[in-house]
């Protein structure tokens, strides 16, 4: 079973070469990350190391025992108890229940390491398996939004057992 690890200096190499096989893969469904991303690599993962060390970010790779990634989840935005949360799972890798059971663990990490209370994420209305691996994990959906000009679903998840409300928004339902 692949492992959860907090991104490390020495995962930039295998990091790379995972971004670079799903690049088409993850352009499907998300934004593509553009050639200046994988020109300057190196000194990318320099600063989200940085950040990662500062408490503003914390970065996870899920590790095959080979060494080779075949996901990522990460806080990002770290500020008042709240964190954005982002996963990619590769696309050898999808449809094993890997992202939801990551999603699961980092959840946990956030809340019992990282002192969050809750967590917030989106995905776009085309995206059926990303919606169903946050409702897995135990995220709500709170409202609408556009992501890269298509329309999507915010979802939040509350770390601290508070009890939720349900409203509706646009005339769908969603709980808060």
């Amino acid at each position: 079973m692949p492992e959860l690890q907090r991104l490390r200096p020495d995962h930039a190499p295998a990091l790379l070469a995972f971004e670079r096989e799903n690049r088409a893969y993850f352009a499907a469904s998300v934004p593509d990350r553009g050639d200046d991303y994988f020109t300057g690599f190196d000194v990318r993962h320099a600063a989200l190391l940085a950040e990662q060390e500062s408490g503003a970010c914390h970065f996870h790779v899920l590790a095959g025992g080979d060494g080779e990634i075949l996901g990522r989840v990460n806080l990002v935005d770290v500020a008042g108890g709240s964190a954005a949360l982002g996963y990619r799972i590769a696309e050898k890798a999808a449809r094993r229940g890997l992202a939801t059971s990551a999603v699961e663990k980092v959840c946990l990490l956030a809340a019992t390491e990282y002192g969050l209370t809750s967590l917030r994420a989106e995905t776009t209305l085309d995206n059926p398996g990303s919606q169903a691996v946050l409702a897995r994990a135990g995220f709500v959906a709170t409202g609408e939004t556009e992501l890269d000009g298509r329309p999507g679903i915010v979802y939040v998840r509350d770390l601290t057992g508070r009890p939720r409300r349900t409203d509706t928004v646009s005339g769908r339902r969603y709980t808060a």
